[in-house]
């Protein structure tokens, strides 16, 4: 993983962690997610004429990955329902690494070599020790954490899958551009069936924000997307998931909710982390 590649998935990152605040802040998580996905796939139709038709090797992937991804809106709008963003944004996304990189080992027979298996270890006890920094102090919400552990299963599946399908279509833009058409159209129509003639309704008043987090949300897949091209899949999926203190950040920032100096130290063995996994290449 070479440093553009490298920046390129921090910064996915970011823009990753922005859109999931976004999310959570609209109140009707289903107004939110019809308004993220639904402008996912408009940018999505808005690129496919500019953009190469992914390889057919890549179909099945494309297609598979789209119904993964509707569960994981659907489980992910339950986290963000029953509980907190710093809770479980972290738990969603920390569990994914470790599941990616044996999925990565079985599937894209990538086995990680001694430097970059530890600094994946150390990013994820970094994201583990964000994630129960959550809990600190209350009952665990079993139903919630439940929820999100689900969440990172689904964000397992997909990065395996897509970083599969990017590699056969020949054209990362082009895999985005028909993903993000394909994957789109789920919770949007659901949410027409629920709300019938009050659907624009409804919609209207978080427009401009929904449409904000649909845009960030094509970018961050996108990045991820390109840099699965260039690099293994697990190291990618644990950098990525520094959007975990983003996710801290901002739960802190705009929830009010505790950063602390667990967290700050969580970040720590990530940053580290980072490091081995960058020696690694």
């Amino acid at each position: 993983m070479t440093p553009l590649v490298a920046t390129a998935v921090l910064f996915a990152a970011v823009t990753h962690a922005s859109w999931n605040a976004i999310a959570h802040r609209i109140t009707d998580k289903l107004v939110g997610f019809t308004l993220i996905a639904g402008g996912g796939m408009l940018i999505g139709l808005a690129m496919v004429p500019f953009v190469p038709v992914p390889a057919a090797a890549a179909w099945p992937y494309l297609i598979f990955s789209a119904v993964i991804h509707a569960v994981y809106y659907v489980l992910l709008m339950k986290s963000f329902r029953l509980g907190d963003f710093g809770q479980a944004y972290p738990i969603a996304r920390g569990t994914a690494p470790l599941v990616v990189t044996v999925l990565a080992a079985a599937f894209a027979h990538e086995v990680p070599d001694g430097w970059a298996a530890a600094g994946i270890a150390l990013s994820c006890a970094g994201l583990t020790g964000v994630a129960l920094w959550g809990l600190r102090g209350r009952r665990p919400n079993w139903a919630a954490i439940g929820a999100a552990l689900a969440t990172g299963l689904t964000i397992a599946g997909y990065t395996v899958v897509d970083g599969l399908g990017v590699r056969a279509s020949g054209s990362s833009l082009g895999y985005i551009a028909w993903l993000m058409a394909v994957e789109g159209v789920a919770i949007p129509a659901y949410a027409l069936t629920r709300l019938r003639g009050e659907f624009l309704t409804v919609l209207r008043p978080f427009a401009a924000v929904g449409l904000l987090g649909a845009a960030l949300s094509v970018l961050a897949y996108g990045l991820v997307l390109w840099a699965q091209t260039k690099a293994e899949l697990a190291p990618i999926a644990a950098l990525r998931e520094s959007s975990i203190i983003v996710g801290a950040a901002i739960g802190a920032v705009f929830f009010k909710e505790r950063f602390g100096a667990p967290r700050i130290m969580a970040a720590g063995l990530l940053v580290a982390g980072i490091g081995l996994m960058l020696h690694a290449s």
